[in-house]
């Protein structure tokens, strides 16, 4: 029997998780973040003023040598945070072009880790045009937008860190290129859109808990 990934324990509630968009079809089945693949990670995503992050722990379905993580797994996690936070930040559909992954220590079965993914220093966010590509797009060049992700224990110690390139697109194009129903598409239009409002609503949360600590000082 297949045991899936659980989150480690934790006091969030489950209603502080940002909604992954696309998790609206059913017929959604991302190995990394679907809710719907009795096979996939089921990684779940909350907010941080940086970015976003995801708790997970694997089991001995997902080792290498014995105990060990499988090291294409915590690939495709970095790769789902950095992913899921460009499409939660900005309303694009975004390709992964390019990654470079370094391992830090080995990943244990069973235990709790956290990955924490940000836009990198000096890369602008694209804006999403609803009627053709981005706009007002990041400093890399052809358009690309970087990213980078920490895996840390429970100490807060690095295991694994990694950084990618990601082309932003709009959900126009992707019409074209994904293979949907125009219904379909115009739920995760929907959905992207809310999960936006709810990521600037924590960022406005955030913002005003700072200014509120640091009017304490």
């Amino acid at each position: 029997m297949h045991i899936h990934p659980t989150a480690p324990s934790q006091s969030s509630a489950d209603e502080e998780y940002l909604p992954v968009p696309w998790a609206v079809l059913e017929s959604y089945r991302c190995f990394g973040c679907s809710p719907h693949n009795a096979n996939g990670l089921r990684l779940r995503f909350a907010f941080r003023p940086d970015g976003i992050a995801t708790r997970f722990r694997l089991d001995r379905t997902h080792e290498s040598y014995p105990g060990v993580v499988h090291g294409g797994l915590i690939g495709v996690i970095c790769d789902e945070t950095m992913g899921n936070l460009i499409v939660l930040r900005t309303g694009l559909t975004s390709f992964t072009t390019g990654m470079r992954l370094r391992y830090v220590t080995a990943m244990r079965v069973n235990t709790d880790y956290q990955c924490v993914a940000r836009l990198q220093a000096g890369t602008a966010e694209p804006v999403s045009n609803p009627t053709g590509g981005p706009t007002g797009g990041p400093t890399g060049a052809g358009g690309l937008v970087r990213a980078e992700a920490e895996i840390l224990d429970a100490a807060g110690s690095l295991v694994a860190a990694a950084s990618a390139t990601y082309r932003p697109t709009s959900m126009n194009i992707a019409r074209q290129r994904l293979d949907l129903r125009p219904d379909e598409f115009d739920r995760v239009a929907e959905a992207i859109t809310a999960a936006q409002a709810a990521q600037a609503a924590n960022a406005v949360q955030a913002a005003n808990a700072a200014q509120a600590v640091g009017g304490q000082g």
